[in-house]
Order: C-alpha cells, then structure tokens, then sequence
C-alpha cells in the first residue's frame, strides 16, 4: 500500500469482488510522468446506464485511455483477470474452472468495440486458461479454452503474445504440452515453488489489428527477471506508428 500510494492508478479498494481472500485487483497504473491517462469508471451491470462501462465483476477489469505525448496518439489499455470459479454441486467433473470468467470479460471488452476496425485497443491480463491445449493434454478442455481466443479475434482482438522465442520455454518439456506449441511459462504453482519449474502459460495479450504489427510482446520468465509473483512480469512494447 505504500508504493500503491505514490502511483497514479483507480481509488477502488484492492480486492477482486466475490471473495475476501482476492486482496488484489485489475490496474492500469502510471508510472512514467507526462502521460496523460484517462481512466474509464466500471459500473456493475445491474446499475449500468446506457453508454456506461458495464462489468460483471468489479476487481477483473481496468480500462483508460493513455495519450503518448510525444506523438499524440491515443490507445485504450486493459487490464483483466479471469477468476477460477467453483462448479455447481450437482455437477460431475473438475472442481475450478476460469474459461467462463474469461467469457465474461470478453463480454465486458465487447462494448468497447463498435466496428471491425479503426480501434486501437491492448488488452492483458491472467486468464487462468490454458492455449492450444487443454490439462493433461484433455480434448474437452482444449476446446473450451479455443473459444475464449476465437472471441478475442471475433470481435477484433486477436492474440498477440508473449510466444516463443519472446520468452523461454519449459524445461523439461511437459508431457501435457503439444510439441508445436510456441507457449512460455508464466506461472509456477506452490508445488512447483520457482520460476525455473513453471510448465504453463497462464498469461496472454491481445490488440487490435491496426496497432497488432507494432506490438511486441515478451514474457520476463526467466528466474533472474522474474520478480517477486508467482506469475512473471509480460513487457509489451508499442512503437511508434
């Protein structure tokens, strides 16, 4: 909270809505000074008036508008958190699932693009899923999971990132992984307990294709530039048009 305090970033509390052990949530934050940032007020859907941001669930998303001042051009900026949710008690199967989260703030996103193209939008965040593939090399999920990235492109954001070679990738190479696949490590769970055991990438970008081409995006997993989560740091770098 003390560094929180010396940053430009939302007045809302740090808690993800739903659950009190979420003590943290979805910023856009400004750090480098001479950027004007203008921040978009989410409002949950029940009370959301027409033209308003409307949300399913305050803390998963993050939204301003960021002016470079050295060009003038102007770029939406997201931030997004796909929650893992519990399975109903009458349903067989996996106990968590965060596919239907990701939906949501697709959902969410979709208001803010009224047209194919002639948006400049990058979104990032955890989702909490999995890409190309699905646990355990499992079909059903492989599946679910291809259409939160089918979505993204739909509407007009399609994924950009971080794929090898911008970033390691696992090693050993997981028995679950498809041997074509271009992913990197992003998160390490408690049992895996470092950055250099982390086998899933939980962590992906999207923008629009006027503003794809310029945007390089890079996983910072390896261990000595990993930092102090559990999930690494992701640089994404937009240049000048």
């Amino acid at each position: 909270m003390e560094l929180a305090s010396r940053l430009d970033h939302e007045p809302d509390p740090w808690c993800t809505e739903g659950t009190a052990k979420r003590q943290w949530r979805t910023s856009v934050v400004g750090i480098r000074r001479g950027i004007r940032i203008e921040r978009m007020t989410p409002r949950p859907l029940a009370e959301a008036s027409p033209g308003d941001l409307a949300i399913s669930r305050k803390g998963t998303f993050s939204v301003a508008r960021v002016e470079n001042p050295t060009t003038s051009e102007t770029i939406t900026l997201i931030s997004m958190y796909s929650v893992w949710e519990n399975r109903h008690r009458d349903a067989e199967g996996d106990k968590i699932f965060a596919d239907a989260s990701a939906h949501r703030l697709i959902s969410d996103i979709s208001s803010l693009v009224a047209r194919e193209r002639g948006h400049r939008i990058v979104a990032a965040g955890d989702l909490n899923c999995l890409y190309g593939y699905g646990e355990q090399g499992r079909e059903y999920w492989k599946a679910r999971y291809a259409t939160i990235f089918a979505r993204f492109a739909a509407i007009g954001l399609p994924f950009v990132g971080p794929q090898h070679p911008n970033g390691r990738q696992a090693s050993p190479w997981p028995k679950e992984l498809p041997g074509e696949s271009r992913n990197v490590p992003t998160y390490y769970t408690a049992q895996q307990k470092m950055p250099e055991r982390a086998t899933r990438q939980l962590d992906f970008v999207f923008a629009s294709p006027d503003l794809a081409s310029r945007v390089d995006v890079r996983a910072m997993n390896e261990a000595s530039e990993w930092g102090p989560s559990d999930h690494c740091r992701i640089e994404i770098t937009i240049r000048d048009a």
